[in-house]
């Protein structure tokens, strides 16, 4: 193990090259030194809320000169969030929060491979970016299908309170569905000498990153299809919150958008660099963004700082909570039963989550036991640890939350 550095007083702690906030394990801190190993690494930061991904840890920030890594923006490219606050408050709608909740379920398309019923003609479709590399283009049918649907695993649509003024918000999070994670399976395929469409090879969780130069043809069509994923998953979550806020019979009064799986190129340390966020949210000084907590804890949006902490994190904070328990732990294992797969063998089951989180206040529709309140962090306490680089401008209490039913499989990564 590096060595570790604390400074109480700037908030974070160094292990070897790697600005590190909160108490990460020693697998996650491994990922993040393995990330950060080439020589043309300028910078690496692990979040409070880290915890072990594919290759790269969720919560795990690797800036590099001149080097983009499919394997550390992810599957879920784009994936993140999008908060609106409402001219509703939660009294405007206590009463009638069941047949909301009934209605955002039965409306929205929760679930994997799920396709949209009403297909979006959305302006991204004209983009010259699908003609990056024939795989991109081939997935434009797919795109189009899913575009406007949430999909699985921890992505959901938020009703929430606002503390101490009462106002409803709406957050939903959620990626760039099976395009993203198609064209991220593409190119590290192609980076691996295969072609764009052949089968997924199973990535190890301790898999070295993979690296594309950026002034190559290959590492220039990945950032392109990467930014078409971009303008994918914010076009996605802009339709479900219209949908939202139409079930509601309400109007935004202020909106804050942002993606944690992403690279951007960015200054840092006074030279250019590609910035790798996996499960990682940027906050540059005054950049404003949303961060869920679980569905039986608060959320909030934050406003960057200019600190010298904010410095060391490259402009960069949590994404959510962060696990501490994995999906299997928590739900158990998939096992095929006939032709249906089921969980067995979790340490809390369907009862137990449904049980906790009404007791919380929240109406819920969908969720598994791997969502379940107890597998997070508290939200506040990884918030603490990033102290010194956001401030807290809201604070959300979750009133409804809607997410892809219990015993729907998940082959996706992160």
């Amino acid at each position: 193990m590096a060595p570790v550095h604390r400074d109480e007083k700037m908030g974070y702690r160094m292990v070897g090259d790697t600005v590190v906030f909160g108490d990460p394990d020693a697998d996650t801190l491994a990922q993040i030194k393995r990330c950060a190993e080439p020589s043309e690494t300028v910078g690496s930061v692990l979040c409070a809320d880290a915890h072990k991904g594919y290759s790269m840890p969720i919560g795990g920030v690797v800036a590099y000169d001149g080097l983009v890594s499919p394997s550390g923006v992810g599957f879920d490219i784009a994936c993140g969030n999008k908060a609106v606050r409402t001219d509703l408050t939660v009294e405007d709608v206590r009463k009638d929060l069941p047949k909301i909740m009934d209605t955002i379920f039965n409306t929205i398309s929760f679930g994997l491979g799920r396709k949209n019923p009403t297909p979006i003609d959305h302006p991204l479709f004209d983009s010259p970016r699908w003609n990056v590399h024939p795989g991109v283009a081939a997935l434009k049918k797919l795109a189009r299908e899913q575009l406007g649907t949430v999909g699985a695993g921890n992505h959901y649509v938020d009703l929430l309170e606002e503390l101490g003024t009462g106002r409803l918000w709406v957050a939903v999070h959620f990626g760039s569905r099976g395009f993203g994670h198609k064209t991220a399976t593409g190119f590290l395929n192609l980076a691996a000498n295969l072609p764009f469409d052949a089968p997924s090879r199973g990535e190890s969780m301790d898999a070295p990153p993979t690296l594309l130069r950026t002034d190559t043809p290959l590492g220039q069509a990945y950032l392109e299809a990467m930014r078409l994923a971009g303008e994918y998953a914010y076009a996605g979550r802009d339709y479900v919150v219209d949908q939202v806020l139409r079930i509601l019979g309400a109007r935004a009064t202020y909106s804050v958008h942002n993606h944690h799986n992403f690279a951007w190129e960015e200054e840092h340390f006074g030279r250019k660099v590609w910035v790798i966020r996996k499960g990682a949210t940027p906050c540059h000084p005054g950049q404003e963004s949303f961060v869920g907590g679980s569905m039986g804890d608060i959320s909030v949006v934050i406003r960057g700082k200019d600190t010298p902490a904010a410095r060391a994190s490259l402009y960069s904070t949590v994404h959510g909570a962060g696990r501490i328990m994995s999906r299997t732990q928590a739900a158990g294992r998939w096992k095929r039963v006939g032709k249906k797969r089921v969980r067995v063998g979790g340490l809390i089951s369907q009862q137990e989550m449904e049980k906790r989180v009404a007791a919380y206040g929240v109406e819920l529709r969908g969720g598994g036991p791997d969502e379940a309140p107890d597998v997070y962090r508290k939200l506040q306490e990884v918030l603490d640890a990033h102290a010194d680089t956001i401030d807290i401008l809201y604070t959300l209490k979750p009133i409804g939350v809607a997410m892809a039913p219990a015993d729907l499989f998940d082959p996706y990564k992160d």
